[in-house]
């Protein structure tokens, strides 16, 4: 019925269930359910949405990390 993969196999399992449900209930309606677990990226303006975020958060860890390591140097050579 599904992969060996649990990411696979649960949205299956789900899609049996709730179909069970439904035709106990006599139901002529259905569920489908699917699996998609890797975010798609077909746009560029995603793309570079995505692209300009990441450049900022790393150049904001970027500046801040020298200051830290600066301090924590200064500390110890006070204390010895």
């Amino acid at each position: 019925m599904c992969s060996v993969e649990h990411i696979n196999c649960f949205p299956v399992l789900v899609n049996i269930l709730s179909n069970t449900f439904l035709r106990l209930f006599n139901s002529t309606q259905h569920i489908r359910v699917w699996s998609q677990p890797f975010y798609d990226t077909h746009t560029p303006e995603l793309k570079s949405d995505i692209f300009f975020v990441c450049l900022n958060y790393l150049l904001i860890l970027a500046a801040g990390l020298p200051p830290h390591f600066a301090v924590s140097s200064m500390e110890d050579y006070k204390v010895k």
